[in-house]
């Protein structure tokens, strides 16, 4: 993955990384996309929140009036890192993300909600889902274990180091920490029906048959009228 880097203190550099998100939106929309990724940049130790938070926005802002005139919306991510990235999300941990997406109200622009990466900040998805579940356009549908340690450990290693830390692992959707039901009641709430996008098959297509298997039975749930 390559993602903007919207946090870097130099401007010349940050209106490099909007012009590469205007590039990957223009393929969006040449591919027939309708939702566009986008990431606030990194947690760089000599930012201030302000800062970071001031930065992401505009930068993002920038990026929209191009979104909207192709019908494209922007998705923001409560994500965890790049590959390519030393530092971790700027706005992994909650209050900074919800921070961000509150300065930006535009009808192009929402939230991809990731309920595994909101346990690598030491935080509740849920907490997250009830605070932002009505700028929620898009989901990924994952869970998230350990290979060894814990969270704590993690968040040691989490700084200095290119891409994800060796000890995260995706896992089977519907046998990790995540509360499913919890989530689609909240989304099935507030109205919710965009798309639930899997991240899994890390162990093979055995294991993503079953996580399909799971989403489609909790879909059908809580959705009866998609067939």
């Amino acid at each position: 993955m390559l993602f903007p880097d919207f946090t870097h203190p130099d401007a010349a550099f940050r209106e490099k990384e909007i012009k590469k998100q205007i590039g990957w939106i223009e393929m969006t929309h040449a591919l027939g996309g309708s939702y566009c990724r986008v990431l606030s940049g990194q947690r760089r130790p000599e930012l201030t929140i302000e800062e970071g938070v001031g930065f992401a926005a505009d930068c993002i802002k920038e990026c929209l009036p191009h979104a909207e005139k192709l019908g494209v919306t922007l998705i923001l991510e409560n994500h965890y890192k790049d590959d390519f990235w030393e530092y971790p999300e700027f706005a992994q941990q909650m209050d900074i993300f919800c921070m961000l997406v509150d300065r930006i109200h535009h009808p192009n622009f929402g939230v991809n909600y990731d309920p595994s990466n909101t346990f690598l900040a030491g935080e509740d998805p849920l907490e997250l889902l009830y605070r932002v579940s009505d700028r929620v356009v898009t989901m990924h549908a994952s869970d998230r274990y350990l290979k060894e340690g814990t969270i704590e450990d993690l968040r040691k290693e989490e700084g200095g180091a290119m891409g994800y830390a060796k000890r995260l692992s995706h896992g089977e959707i519907g046998k990790g920490l995540n509360d499913y039901d919890a989530i689609f009641k909240e989304l099935k709430r507030v109205g919710f029906d965009g798309w639930i996008s899997i991240e899994d098959g890390v162990d093979g297509m055995d294991q993503l048959e079953r996580s399909v298997a799971f989403l489609r039975k909790k879909v059908k749930e809580y959705w009866p009228e998609f067939k």
